[in-house]
Order: C-alpha cells, then structure tokens, then sequence
C-alpha cells in the first residue's frame, strides 16, 4: 500500500488543489510544493529499503480488479524502474518550484502538473497490460494540457501534434495487447493481463512475434523518440513551458525507454535479436542526424531538443547491444539525459524570463554579467557532453563499450556522435557566453536569484556524483540487468553449426562452452521435474 500512496499522493493534491480559491496564488503553490517534496522524500525511502541482491520485484501488490478478465491491480517495482520512479518524483519537485513565477490560471497549473506526475509514476510500476496502457494513456492528458494551455505562440499547434503522434502509436499497442490477452488464454487456459506471468509464458512462432514487436515499437519509439518519428518532439519543447520542457526530457521520453525493456526484449527476445540490426542503424542516424541539425539552430530551446534526439540514439543502442555492459549504460544515461538536459532547459528558461527571446544571435557576453548563471551552464554543456568526471561520460562509456562487442562498425559510427556534440555544444556556449557584450539589453540583466539557484544546484550535484561515484546508482540495477540479459541472450536464437561428428562435437562444445544455450527458468523447472526419481525405486 506504500507504494500505491506514493503514487497517488499528486493526485490527492491535486484534488485538494480544486478546493482552494484560484485567488490565493501563494497558498494553491505553497501546497503544491509540500505535496511534490513529501513525494520525492517518500520515494527516497523506497530506493533506502531496497533490496539490490535481487532481481525480483518489490513492494509489490496485487489486487483483483476485474476478476471476470483477469485484470489486477497489480503494481511493483525492480532495478529497471526504481531510478526512473525517484527520478519522475524529484523532477516533479523541480519542476513546481520552476514553476513559481506562472501567473496565468495558477491553480489549474498546479493541478496539471500534479496529475501528470500520478500519471507518470503509474507507468513505471504497472505489473498489469490493462492497468500500464490507462497509465500510459492517462498521463498524455495533462501533458497536452501544459503545453496548449502554457505554451509558446505556436502552443496549439505543437500540442495537437504532440498528441497525435503519441495516440496512432498507442492504438496500434492496445492491438498487441489486446492479441496477447486472447492468446495467452488460448495456449495456457489462464485469463490474466498479469505482465509477469505473461513474460513467462508468451510462446508465439517467429513471424507473430515480428508483428506484434512491430506494434510495441511504434508506440516505444514515438515517445522516445527514435529517428524518423522525432518531427513532433523540437516543436513540442520550443513551445512547452520551462517545466513542461524538463518533465518532458526527464520522465515523459524515458517511458519509451523503459517500454523497450519492460515488454519488447522479455515478452519477445527472439524478434529483439532479429531486429537489433534495424535499431543499431535507427539509432545511429539518429544520434548523428541529431547532432548536426543541432549545430545550425539558433534557437536555445530546439538546439537542446535535437541534442535529446542524439543522446537517446546512444540509450536505443545500448538497450539493443543485449549485453550486460549496453544495458547497464542505457540505463545510466537515461538517468543522466534527464538530469543534463533538464538542466540545460532549465538554464535556457532563466534568460528567456528576463529576455523573452531564446535566439543565441540576441545574446554574447553574458559571462562579464552572469558569473553564477554561467558556472551552472558549462557544467551542464559539459555533461552533456560527455566529459570525463561527469554523469554523461559513465554512461556513454558503458554503451560504446556494449556496442562494440556486438560490431565494431557501430561503435566507430556512434563515437562521431560524440565528437559533433562537443562542438555544437562549445560553440552554443562561446556565442552566448564568451562574445562582446553588445546588445544594451543583455548589460541590464540580472544573474540568477535564489529560486533559480535552488533548482538548478541539485541537479549539478547529481551530474558530479554519478559521474564521480556512480556505483549507487549502478548497484540499483545489477541484479535486474543481469537476469533480462539471460533472457535476451543472443547465442538462445543463433543457428548452430552442423559438424560432421554431432556427439563428439556437442562433447567439445559442452566441454568449451562454445555454442551454450541459456536454460530458461521455466525449461529448468521442467526439467527437475523430468529427472526426479520415483519414491519406490531403491539405490
């Protein structure tokens, strides 16, 4: 029930929220913050209690819902999960002390920022098909609100198409799920949406697992998003509010991610393994593509945006390597992305308050007059980066690492990733920071104040932390990488060669361990069963 509170504690703020009158503006974001502080330090307490040596879920819970279709609320969470759950709670917390300063319709602000958050935390912990597709559905509500509501001059617009893309993605998901659900039935006699009795029993022929993988995709590689269904996301950002902008990078993206993990690779290993050359390229034209729009965009805002479409090429890549060190660095660096480039937003937020303009031509100097601002702004740049001491360095590491065991190719093409994020970067930051302060508007401005400061200096604390000591972090998920990677072995689905000797040749290979196939849980529990002596047979 823990857990099931936690969730929900946005969602009874909110609720809290419609009671106050919309006038007093201190109180309805006094009482927002107290809600999204007492989130975040509850979900600490999670992280705290736990237990890293498994792979198993926890705190979990599981109710009967819909007992005539087998549908549960049934809710949990593992190393794949718990850092993005924490993480969606202390970015909802960033994001309504970011928020202060809104003026128009305040309360109903508050309250779409809140249920997003519910939102967003019930896809991370659903252990039930049904229950994660309302989840996944229920938080694009919120999110399209803030946008269209809060957003730039082109809010509408960039709302709608937000929305849009997302749903024809989603639909096609409820479809798989919808086959699954039946087919389950059909070959075990069990009616259940239950995720984790699903990824044990899922049993469909190559072909059907083609398809059905397809339809997760589109609906994981939209919201990640992955090249060439990234269209919606630039516009999105440039018109989205400064939190809107940050939730979105570090919580929304990420549930694409996570769905890769959660459902293509366990539920269909074999059509992963299929498919790893068709992402490999996705992903690597992505993270290039990315990097060189990127370096012509003078708007601070889409600049940042393309560079997420490049840094999430690099989380794709590692996610499909099916190797421990690929995984290990997807992950981390999805944890990073959303405390870099959250960051960034946030920074890009702090001078298009005090200028209402985001083109980098507008600005140069800002270095002689924002010496604070401009600290916070290089640390974050050279996280995204990739620089070596910071969180984005541990993570790219890792995935190269995985990615180049697989191919060497692959390796060599994303590495140029790297390289052009360096300079797009460097050369955003000298054009603002470091020309001849000329525009007679950029000499009144102020460095940054107290709020400003409170919510950007958390997030370089974590950018020095994970990039310092990130074992914490590491440990979280170990135990739960290690057993999807013994799910999504490769050498499972490699042919195996035909030698002249079988016998002697399956000797050899037993011997070496060349060839080895990993034994399921469930062909283990099978086969104990099969070698168990009967009761009256004597030695």
């Amino acid at each position: 029930m823990f857990l099931t509170f936690i969730t929900f504690l946005p969602l009874i703020g909110a609720l809290f929220l419609v009671f106050l009158p919309k006038e007093n503006a201190g109180a309805i974001k006094q009482t927002a913050l107290a809600v999204a502080v007492a989130d975040f330090l509850l979900s600490l307490l999670l992280w705290i209690n736990f237990d890293i040596t498994t792979h198993k879920m926890q705190f979990e819970l599981n109710i009967p819902w819909i007992e005539a279709w087998g549908i549960s609320y049934h809710i949990g969470l593992d190393g794949i999960s718990l850092l993005l759950y924490v993480m969606t709670t202390f970015l909802t917390m960033i994001c309504v002390i970011a928020s202060w300063d809104i003026t128009k319709h305040i309360r109903e602000y508050m309250i779409a920022m809140l249920v997003l958050s519910t939102g967003m935390l019930g896809v991370f912990i659903a252990l039930d098909l049904f229950m994660f597709y309302i989840f996944w559905e229920f938080q694009l509500i919120p999110m399209y609100i803030i946008v269209g509501v809060w957003g730039g001059p082109r809010r509408i617009y960039a709302s709608i198409k937000f929305f849009l893309f997302t749903a024809v993605g989603s639909l096609l998901m409820l479809v798989a799920i919808i086959w699954i659900y039946f087919h389950i039935q059909e070959t075990t006699g069990v009616a259940t949406a239950d995720i984790l009795y699903i990824t044990e029993h899922l049993s469909a022929p190559l072909g059907t697992q083609k398809w059905l993988w397809m339809a997760f995709f589109l609906a994981f590689a939209i919201k990640v998003p992955m090249f060439p269904f990234h269209t919606w996301l630039p516009d999105a950002h440039v018109e989205a509010p400064t939190a809107g902008s940050v939730i979105l990078a570090g919580v929304l993206l990420k549930m694409g991610t996570y769905g890769f993990l959660r459902f293509n690779l366990p539920f269909f290993p074999q059509a992963s393994y299929e498919f790893v050359p068709m992402i490999a390229w996705l992903s690597i034209i992505g993270i290039v593509y990315g990097a060189l729009v990127a370096m012509v965009q003078e708007d601070l805002k889409k600049l940042v945006a393309y560079s997420s479409v490049s840094h999430l090429g690099f989380v794709m890549l590692g996610i499909f390597a099916l190797n421990p060190y690929g995984i290990q660095g997807a992950l981390i660096q999805n944890i990073n992305h959303g405390i870099s480039t959250g960051a960034l937003f946030l920074l890009v937020g702090v001078v298009y308050d005090r200028r209402h303009t985001r083109l980098i031509s507008e600005f140069g100097g800002l270095a002689k007059i924002m010496p604070k601002y401009t600290i916070c702004f290089m640390i974050a740049a050279l996280s995204s980066i990739g620089l070596p001491g910071m969180n984005g360095f541990v993570g790219e590491f890792l995935v190269l690492l995985g990615i180049f065991q697989v191919n060497g190719l692959w390796a060599a093409c994303a590495t140029s990733g790297v390289i052009l994020a360096a300079c797009y970067i460097l050369w955003m930051f000298q054009r603002v920071m470091f020309l001849e302060l000329k525009n007679p508007e950029n000499m009144k401005l102020k460095d940054m104040n107290i709020r400003e400061m409170i919510t950007v200096v958390p997030l370089i604390i974590l950018i020095f932390w994970i990039g310092l000591y990130p074992k914490p972090f590491m440990k979280t998920f170990d135990a739960s990488v290690t057993h999807l990677v013994s799910r999504v072995n490769p050498d499972n689905f490699r042919p195996q060669k035909e030698h002249p000797n079988n016998d002697h040749k399956d000797k050899q290979n037993n011997k070496h361990g060349e060839h080895a196939r990993l034994i399921t849980p469930t062909e283990m529990a099978s086969l104990n069963q099969q070698l168990q002596m009967p009761a009256n047979i004597k030695e």
